[in-house]
Parts: structure tokens; sequence; C-alpha cells
């Protein structure tokens, strides 16, 4: 063997010998992976209909507290159309059993720009809860768009906690239940009087 081969042998052994400690480099709970990240449990998807639509949630209750039947629920969600033209969302629907939805106004959705829905004031909700809400439940809706037609989800309820604390409490909703003080030991010196 010339110097040179056995040179570029011993970077291609070396090399190798390497590979399986480089490719865990990348592991752990930052690792950076081809798959998408969503920093919560709110929805994200892109649509085939041409709609990317990201942090979909309805506002439940505070952390331990319950949203009553009868309350409503409002939808945040922020949109993007991908199609040719502009679109509109323009209403929500949902199991009677569940409640009646309620669009105030159609959403305007121009071509590649994000909008936000929800913000700074609700503008969709789900009213007349017929069930009580606790956060955790998945809701499903149809979104209907005046050209991209329906698209069918299931919409995760979100408790009012963490990075949702900064929400407006959703209409209706019971305040979350006071932690009651717990009495505190007493030792014998402070009642004999010494």
């Amino acid at each position: 063997m010339t110097r040179n081969i056995r040179h570029r042998a011993i970077v291609a052994a070396a090399f190798l010998a390497a590979a399986p400690v480089l490719a865990g480099c990348g592991a752990g709970a930052d690792a950076i992976t081809n798959k998408p990240y969503s920093p919560t449990e709110a929805l994200s998807v892109k649509t085939k209909q041409g709609i990317d639509i990201s942090q979909a949630f309805f506002l439940g209750p505070d952390s331990g507290a319950t949203l009553p039947a009868g309350a409503a629920t409002p939808l945040y969600l922020s949109l993007v159309n991908t199609n040719a033209g502009s679109d509109q969302l323009v209403g929500l629907g949902v199991d009677p059993a569940l409640g009646t939805a309620k669009v105030s106004a159609p959403v305007t959705l121009p071509q590649g720009q994000r909008v936000s829905v929800g913000k700074p004031t609700p503008t969709i909700l789900v009213e007349g809860l017929k069930k009580a809400l606790r956060g955790g439940e998945g809701v499903k809706v149809q979104l209907q768009f005046a050209n991209a037609g329906i698209v069918q989800l299931t919409i995760p309820v979100i408790t009012r906690s963490r990075e949702f604390t900064a929400y407006p409490q959703a209409p209706g909703a019971s305040a979350a239940p006071t932690p009651s003080p717990t009495p505190s030991a007493t030792t014998g010196d402070e009642h004999s009087g010494h």
C-alpha cells in the first residue's frame, strides 16, 4: 500500500468509528429534527384545501376550574391562505349536542398573509355549552371557507394557564378553587405561658 492510500484508509476508519457518536449529538429534548415543533398543545395543520391553520384552540377555564353548561368558549387560531386569490372564513359548524357556534363577522384571508382570529377580541364562540368543559377535551368542528370549502378538525380545549393566562377569561367560566390555608402545628410551650 502506498502512503497516500494508507492515510485515506486511516481517515475513513476514524470517520466510520466516530459516525455513531456524531449521529447522537442531536438527541435530547432540544434535538433538531425534520418534524414540525409546536410549543403548545394547540393544533397546527396544513390542509389540502390550501389553508394553513396554526395555534388553534378553544379557551377553557382556569386550571382546576370548570367552564359550566350555559357558558361560552372562544376559538383562537391563526390562518394563512396559500391559494391564489383571497378567501373568507364564513362559518363554524359544531355538534348541536355541544352548543351553538357564533361567528360575529366573516374573517377575510388575503393570499399569503397570516390572520389571527380571536385577538384582541374573540369573534368566534361556541355559546350555550350543553356540557361542562374542564380543559383537555377535543371539539370536532367544521371551518367553513367561502372558496376553500369545509375543513374538518378536532380542536383542543386548553385551560387558561401557563402561556394562556394572558387571555381574557372565557365567558361564564367559574373561578378556580382557592386553596384553604392549612393550620400550622403549635408546640406546647406557646400555650403554657413559659
